[in-house]
Parts: C-alpha cells; sequence; structure tokens
C-alpha cells in the first residue's frame, strides 16, 4: 500500500489531505458532510451540541466504512425557531438549502454524498436540496438521527449524548426541566411563534436521569442506523 492509500484508509478527515492524495481514490470514495447547528440548547448544554452529535457520527460512520471521508463540519443550519435566545446563529432554510445543493454538486468527483446532520429544524430543507439534486443525476443521502421516545430538544437525550462525548462542556448544575408536552402538542405554536414561546428555558424535555452510559448506549444505536442506512443506499 502506497502513503497515499494509507492515509486514506486510516480516515484521516477529507481537510486535512491534499487535493492529489483525494485524487487518487476519488472516484470510489463518498464524502460524509456533518450537518450542525449553532443555537441554544437549554441553560445546561452548549450551542454546538447538535454539531457535536453530526461530527461524531461522521466519524463513527466512516470508521465501520473504508470508503468515507468525512468534510469539515458546517456549523449552522436552519434555526430560526431559537432565534429568541442570544447565541443562536441560523442561515435559513432557503439558504441551507442551497448550500447543501451547491456543495454537493461541488463534490462529482467522489462517488457520492452522505449529509449527516445533527439538527432536526435542518430535515426540510435537506429533503428539498436532495430532490433537487437526485434529479439531476446525483447520488446523495440526507440522514438524521432519530432516537423512539426521545425527547425534543436539550432533555434527557441530548444530555446524554453530550455526557458521552464531552462531559465538560455539560453544566449539569444548571440543568433543569422544560417544557415537557408532546412534541406534536406543540408543533403549531413552535412553527408561529417559536421555542420561546412554549418554554422560557428552551429545553423541550426533561434532563432528569441523563448519563454518560445511556449517551453511548444511543451512539451506539445511531450509529448503527447510519451505517445500515448508508450501506442500503449505496448498494
Amino acid at each position: 500500500m502506497d502513503r497515499t492509500d494509507d492515509r486514506i484508509a486510516r480516515h484521516l478527515p477529507l481537510g486535512s489531505l491534499t487535493w492529489p492524495e483525494v485524487a487518487a481514490s476519488a472516484a470510489a470514495s463518498i464524502v460524509v458532510v456533518p450537518l450542525g447547528s449553532t443555537e441554544q440548547h437549554g441553560p445546561h448544554l452548549p450551542l454546538e451540541t447538535d454539531s457535536e452529535i453530526a461530527v461524531a457520527l461522521a466519524g463513527r460512520l466512516a470508521a465501520a466504512r473504508p470508503d468515507m471521508l468525512v468534510a469539515p463540519l458546517l456549523p449552522y443550519g436552519s434555526a430560526g425557531e431559537h432565534a429568541d435566545f442570544p447565541g443562536t446563529l441560523s442561515i435559513g432554510a432557503a439558504a441551507l438549502e442551497l448550500v447543501v445543493v451547491e456543495l454537493v454538486r461541488s463534490a462529482d468527483a467522489f462517488a457520492g454524498v452522505v449529509l449527516v446532520s445533527g439538527h432536526g429544524g435542518n430535515a426540510g430543507p435537506l429533503a428539498a436540496a436532495v430532490a433537487t439534486l437526485r434529479g439531476e443525476g446525483r447520488r446523495v443521502l440526507a440522514w438524521t438521527p432519530r432516537v423512539p421516545n426521545g425527547d425534543a430538544h436539550a432533555g434527557r437525550t441530548e444530555t446524554s449524548l453530550l455526557l458521552a462525548l464531552s462531559a465538560d462542556a455539560v453544566r449539569l448544575g444548571a440543568a433543569e426541566p422544560g417544557e415537557t408536552a408532546p412534541l406534536a402538542d406543540l408543533m403549531g405554536e413552535l412553527r408561529r411563534s417559536g421555542v420561546a414561546a412554549v418554554s422560557a428555558n428552551g429545553v423541550l424535555g426533561d434532563p432528569a436521569g441523563a448519563t454518560a452510559d445511556e449517551g453511548e448506549r444511543l451512539l451506539d444505536q445511531l450509529a448503527a442506523d447510519l451505517v445500515a442506512s448508508v450501506e442500503a443506499w449505496s448498494g
């Protein structure tokens, strides 16, 4: 194995490689793009929570498949529903859709693109972008974590994930419950007025009981689902 093949095989991130190193295997490689968000996650989780989760899952996908190259994170998404909370930075749905379309168009040297989104609010723009790109004949998959019976935002689910990924970033002393009603019951008001209209602290759920062990189990489950989804898509 030559030096270029060895570097690719060890799953170095795309951004650390030179173009000749990438060119040697691009036609047989799939680019994995982590898509995050910079948005409030209650008084106890960092603004980069969704980004941390996306990067971690993209890394696990690359570890499971040698044909994956992880691209740099896109840390901004469609998060206007959190705009009332300082620190939230959103590029909006239309801009995210356009960014994803142009980003994937620029990746034609590769065998395909997998978009790993850590933010549920990105789902609509991603679906629209994927429809456009597939209509153009491009191979692209968008994937978002789904945790059965998990809470919606900054509750036990995301707190456990962050405790597993970056425990020092979690302010457990500031953790408190938010609005715990089912998301389906809140969606109308959320869409009309944003998260602050239904939860003063920005939490949709209750972080009580979150643990790093639970977070590790969730990461394993999500990574397995991501790998299975990519395998089904890639054939």
